[in-house]
């Protein structure tokens, strides 16, 4: 069987001094002993997200940003709480996430709720009989309009994160 190298090229060691410099050198502390993943219950649903895989990968230099098994930390603060060394797992996490984001990378369920934000000005529509339910409770109705949303998306370039052009 063939040993599989990993191969840092200089982007990998970008990649990895990056998140390095965002954690505070945080991750460095991991010595891999697994407690993050033991406790981990999205680990428990689904086996791609390896907690202690991902550090390691990382610290080797491999690029896990266009990954989808990133994007499946919970942020139950479990690991965080567990681990010996004081790794700030979550905020890896985090780190991992603003990263990828940058690079252009999103995972197509967060992407969904951009969109729906864009649309709705919220994650789903409030229909008439949410409106009803909601005056009859005392509080105000609430109107679909998304104008001021489109405003904060073109500010904040999540248009083009979307991949649509300025509206």
């Amino acid at each position: 069987m063939k040993k599989e190298e990993t191969i840092r090229s200089p982007h990998h060691e970008e990649l990895r001094k990056d998140l390095i410099q965002r954690t505070k050198g945080d991750i460095l502390k991991c010595f891999g002993c697994g407690t993050c993943t033991a406790s981990c219950p999205v680990m428990r649903i689904d086996n791609k997200y390896n907690p202690r895989k991902i550090v390691r990968m990382m610290l080797l230099g491999v690029d896990v940003l266009d990954e989808d098994f990133i994007w499946l930390c919970s942020t139950c603060y479990t690991c965080y709480e567990r681990c010996p060394q004081d790794v700030k797992l979550t905020e890896v996490m985090d780190a991992l996430k603003n990263m990828a984001v940058e690079r252009g990378y999103i995972h197509g369920s967060l992407k969904k709720q951009i969109e729906l934000l864009g649309e709705h000005g919220r994650l789903y529509a409030v229909g008439e009989f949410d409106n009803k339910k909601r005056m009859r409770g005392g509080l105000p109705e609430i109107h679909m309009d998304n104008k001021n949303i489109q405003g904060i998306f073109k500010i904040s370039k999540l248009n083009k994160l979307l991949g649509k052009d300025e509206q």
